[in-house]
């Protein structure tokens, strides 16, 4: 099995990523895609580049920032996975990394937001994935706080 495990640096993604390790000390075998989606670059950073290719580097250098904790944590175990650092509107970059890699199967995080949050964004992140995934989609909700 190959699940989509996509990470933005934050505690909620690496909360994520231990619960993904979990399910493999449970017994499920699989490896993993650790993707890092990045903002597309602005109207402004285009024109007023010296390169595009700066931006580019810029934007993947900054994804694998992003991922590196996690991939530590996945190094650490020993767990097979592959990385990816995409550009684009997230829930859009994870549905086509679904199908570019062949995942079975996504675990990513789900967090609260408002119902007017909600609206002005369009629907969160992990909703219009659940939507559009032709695969099963896990959220993982935020840890109690203490």
């Amino acid at each position: 099995m190959k699940i989509l495990l996509p990470v933005d640096g934050t505690e909620l993604s690496l909360h994520e990523t231990r619960f993904a390790l979990q399910l493999l000390r449970e017994g499920l075998k699989a490896s993993f895609v650790l993707a890092n989606v990045q903002e597309p670059a602005t109207f402004y950073e285009i024109v007023t580049a010296q390169s595009p290719e700066l931006i580019e580097g810029a934007a993947m250098e900054a994804g694998e920032d992003l991922m590196a904790p996690a991939a530590r944590l996945l190094d650490e175990a020993g767990v097979p996975y592959e990385a990816a650092v995409v550009s684009g509107d997230p829930a859009q970059a994870m549905l086509e990394l679904i199908e570019i890699h062949r995942c079975d199967m996504v675990v990513m995080g789900s967090r609260a937001l408002g119902p007017i949050r909600r609206l002005l964004e369009g629907g969160s992140v992990s909703q219009r994935v659940v939507q559009g995934s032709s695969v099963p989609v896990l959220l993982v909700t935020p840890p109690a706080a203490d």
